[in-house]
């Protein structure tokens, strides 16, 4: 050996060890020094407890300074602090030995000895537990019964063990102090009973492996009173056999076992380390144990009825409501647990086609649930979650073949067993049966409960004389501003919601013109359960609602063309109360297509708002047409609402409406769907030159119905007895007709109307431009600047003059002129027995007839009921508005009846005076 080379005859590790500790190894030339220098961790005078607790000491500090041993328990997340200290983890690192005195030296003979009898050195002189992290067990009284080690590295030599023991048979319970609360969770490992200890399960002890639940553990399980054991062995083959031969040993000594159920081939550590939340996930296991036996003897010495479960941490799992278990009434109240019944499943339905259900370590998501149950098929789609493995697919699950591949793919996907899959899908089946059949449950909307205070101002509205004025009176407070029969009509649309007819009306006029004000505030006075609103609509929507979805209910639809598709729907369920619709689908049993029929029932009152200059012929004829007044006197009232909207006097107003909207949708549920009977119906005429005047007669007579049905708390309730049946009913009164027929007067002559009424105002003030311009022609240009019309609206409405004839357009492109037509019979009107019932009278000019023509009612003086002669159009050349005035119809729609009343009718001759006035003219006689 050279001078310069230093033969260092000590052992690195040794080295290190005294650097650690502030020694400096001792070199002396080629001879080495047999002097240790480091303190021993175990006295050479303790006893076998007193050096295995010194061990377990020395072990404890050394992890404390390990940084590979602390991430190999956080990797396995059982590196809680509080369990480090707890229950002492320590580590072996070959370091023991080096501290020890030389077991050439008698003391070091004699020490090494005793720990190689302990089981902590082997016969070769090797720490047993070496490169282990070591669990050890603690008895209450402080001695250590037993060393458990856990290699930490996995590059090991093949055949080297991974989980050692302390040699000769397992003494002692861990962590015996978790036993008290009567109730315990018990491991196959040591490690799988910290992993619930860090989740927060402090009620759990480990068996010693598949075959190492001790004499030592019953007679702890016993001292302690254990009553109730959950099994959390390995879901594996061993683990099962073991967990059923356990619980079969603890049924005999009369504790009650569940099991907890793992993923196939899974321990309670492998859970954790693939969870995101460990307690959370270990939580979800624990509550959903299934249950194996019952206990057939009483513990000793402790009552039942007292034993309570040890308490679960709240992050571990939410908690389940109590559910009340029918028993015998001889059978003890079971303590109370967190563990449910096994058929029992928490499921969350998210909405009436979605359900998630926990099952434990897996959730369950079960999507596109059927409303409508189809006999023989259950399609849906099911995800199925365990961890961040999941599968999903649609399945029906009515199908056997579909439900076993379905299985099998998840199975082997979450790599749990089949059986246990099999088993959840048909727990899951169970609850989509259950969320289908409550989905097809039809679920009334909740009705607020009325105060005695609100019914008795409810009652007052609806018992009062001048309900109809008060009615009026209650669209003003909500902003609308004039508009009175429209307003009325509005509201008794939707008043006969409640009748077995309804009727349906359309709100036509101009963007801007207040026609969704006016709805607005119409639908505000009806109770929402009896509202439905879209704003706009497909063409097959209405065939798939729910059968009585509709029925007795306002159907509103904000914009006609929003609803341009659902058209035929629309006329069909104002016509007839229904729809049905057949529509083709799969049989599920056979695969062949067959027919499926969808039906929704009415009776539905229909209200929508429309800026089309022309409606759907087929759906106006059906629905009562409400125009807005446009007109420059109708537009100043407006700008002097919106100014007085901003005084105090405003403030006030708008105060109002809420009280004033809480009385009067507390009085539409007072309403009842009340029979109406109209005694006055055969002494009524109307107008029968058209065919589409057989609906409108519908209208006039459902408008009858609808006043009354208002008023039926003011009308005797009478009953009448039909085939064994008795049927009440409320007639309806000579004011009911009265109030309907000043109402059409105003309504049907623009309903019949060829002319929309933007296109009828434009006529009347294009007559009225024409005649300041003594006929001569005139360009659009010039009747647009007279008449304030934007020059979109006027192309419209133009162009259906011209189309109608009642304008001329000569000439084409910018130089086209217009001129009013002219009719042959005008000459004829001015007699009062004219004969305008020609067919021309329909394109009449100033004076002419355009309602429509049936039965004319006449004055007593044979004069007719028109007042146009003495009606002066308001037209200013600067200031002319379209604005709408007096209708300008000379005759009435309603007429009496060419022979007088029958003597059997005489009671009802009081209203042969019937006169109902609307600008000065009368619209009604009945009677002689």
């Amino acid at each position: 050996m050279g001078p310069n080379q230093v033969d260092i005859l000590m052992s690195f590790r040794h080295a290190v060890e005294l650097l650690r500790a502030g020694e400096q190894p001792v070199v002396t030339g080629s001879t080495r020094s047999t002097v240790r220098r480091l303190p021993a961790p175990v006295e050479a005078t303790a006893g076998d407890a007193e050096a295995l607790l010194q061990v377990v000491a020395y072990y404890h500090a050394t992890l404390t300074e390990s940084p590979e041993a602390l991430a190999y328990l956080a990797r396995r997340k059982i590196d809680d602090p509080a369990a480090i200290e707890t229950f002492s983890l320590g580590y072996a690192n070959r370091t023991l030995g080096l501290r020890l005195p030389a077991k050439n030296r008698k003391a070091g003979a004699e020490l090494r000895g005793r720990l190689g009898r302990l089981g902590v050195f082997r016969d070769s002189g090797h720490e047993h537990l070496t490169g282990s992290v070591v669990v050890p067990v603690i008895s209450a009284k402080g001695t250590v019964t037993e060393l458990y080690g856990r290699k930490i590295r996995d590059d090991l030599r093949a055949g080297t063990p991974l989980h050692l023991y302390l040699p000769g048979p397992h003494r002692g319970v861990f962590n015996e102090a978790g036993l008290a609360g009567g109730e315990v969770i018990v491991t196959e490992s040591l490690i799988d009973a910290l992993t619930l200890w860090c989740a927060g399960f402090g009620n759990v002890t480990a068996a010693y492996g598949t075959t190492g639940f001790t004499t030592d553990h019953h007679e702890a399980f016993a001292a302690h009173r254990v009553t109730r054991v959950l099994i959390a062995y390995d879901h594996d083959r061993a683990g099962d056999t073991a967990a059923e031969s356990l619980a079969a040993d603890l049924a005999e000594r009369g504790i009650e076992c569940f099991r907890v159920l793992l993923p196939a081939d899974s321990d309670v550590n492998d859970v954790a380390v693939q969870a995101r939340s460990p307690r959370d996930t270990l939580g979800q296991l624990v509550r959903s144990a299934a249950f194996m036996h019952k206990g057939t003897a009483r513990a000793p010495g402790r009552s039942r009825r007292s034993a309570g479960p040890a308490p679960l941490p709240s992050s571990a799992a939410p908690s389940l409501p109590d559910e009340p278990v029918d028993e015998p009434a001889t059978a003890p109240e079971p303590p109370a647990t967190p563990v449910p019944a096994p058929p029992d499943l928490p499921a969350t339905a998210l909405s009436h086609d979605e359900l998630v259900i926990e099952t434990g370590p897996r959730t369950w998501r079960v999507r596109h649930i059927p409303k409508a149950a189809i006999a023989g098929a259950l399609k849906v789609n099911v995800m199925v979650r365990a961890g961040e493995r999941f599968h999903v697919d649609t399945v029906d699950l009515y199908s056997a073949r579909a439900r076993s591949g379905f299985c099998d793919a998840a199975a082997t996907e979450l790599r749990a067993t089949r059986d246990e899959v099999t088993a959840e899908l048909g727990r899951v089946l169970l609850a989509t049966e259950e969320a289908q059949a409550a989905a097809a449950v039809p679920v009334d909307a909740a009705v607020p409960e009325m105060t005695d205070h609100e019914r008795e101002r409810a009652m007052a509205l609806l018992e009062a004389p001048d309900l109809i004025d008060r009615v009026a009176e209650a669209f003003g407070i909500l902003g609308v501003v004039g508009e009175r029969d429209s307003a009325l009509v509005a509201w008794l649309t939707l008043t006969s919601r409640l009748s077995d007819r309804p009727l349906g009306a359309v709100l036509q006029s101009s963007s801007s013109a207040g026609k969704s004000t006016l709805a607005d505030a119409a639908l505000s006075l009806m109770p929402t359960e009896a509202t439905v609103a879209y704003s706009a609509m497909t063409g097959q929507a209405l065939y798939y609602l729910g059968e009585a979805d509709l029925a007795h209910k306002v159907l509103a639809i904000a914009e006609e063309e929003g609803a341009a598709r659902a058209t035929y729907a629309l006329k069909l369920l104002v016509s007839e109360g229904r729809l049905a619709i057949a529509a083709a689908g799969k049989d599920p049993v056979t695969g062949r297509l067959v027919t499926h029929t969808y039906e929704v029932t009415g009776p539905v009152a229909l209200l929508m708002t429309t800026t089309a200059a022309e409606l759907d012929d087929e759906l106006a004829n059906r629905l009562l047409v409400l125009a807005v007044d446009e007109g420059r006197a109708q537009t100043r009232a407006v700008q002097a609402a919106q100014r007085d909207a901003e005084t105090l006097a405003g403030l006030v107003a708008r105060t109002e409406r809420t009280e004033i909207v809480a009385t009067h949708t507390a009085a539409q549920r007072l309403l009842a769907p009340v029979a109406v009977v109209n005694p006055h119906a055969p002494m009524l005429g109307f107008s029968d030159r058209a065919t589409r005047h057989r609906r409108d007669n519908a209208k006039y007579l459902g408008l009858i119905r609808a006043v009354a049905l208002a008023h039926q708390h003011q009308r005797p309730r009478r009953q009448v007895g039909v085939g064994g049946r008795t049927v009440t009913y409320i007639e309806a009164t000579s004011a009911d007709v009265a109030c309907a027929e000043r109402l059409c007067a105003h309504v049907l002559g623009t309903t019949v109307d060829e002319l929309a009424p933007a296109t009828r105002r434009l006529l009347e003030a294009t007559r009225a431009f024409a005649a300041e311009r003594h006929g001569a022609p005139f360009t659009r240009r010039a009747l647009r600047e007279a008449t304030g019309m934007g020059d979109t609206q006027m192309k419209v409405h133009l162009a259906r003059l011209v189309d109608l004839e009642y304008v001329v357009a000569k000439g084409a492109g910018p130089a086209t002129t217009y001129e009013l037509a002219a009719h042959p019979y005008d000459a004829d009107r001015s007699g009062p027995g004219a004969d305008r019932s020609g067919l021309e009278g329909d394109r009449s000019g100033e004076n002419a007839d355009r309602s429509a023509i049936g039965r004319l009612s006449r004055r007593s003086d044979g004069s007719s009921s028109s007042q146009l002669n003495d009606h002066v159009l308001d037209y200013d050349e600067r200031l002319v508005g379209i604005g709408r005035g007096p209708v300008p119809y000379d005759e009435t729609l309603f007429s009496q009846l060419d022979g007088p009343n029958d003597p059997e009718d005489a009671d009802r001759s009081g209203i042969s005076a019937l006169r109902v006035v609307g600008e000065g003219a009368p619209v009604a006689h009945v009677g002689p």
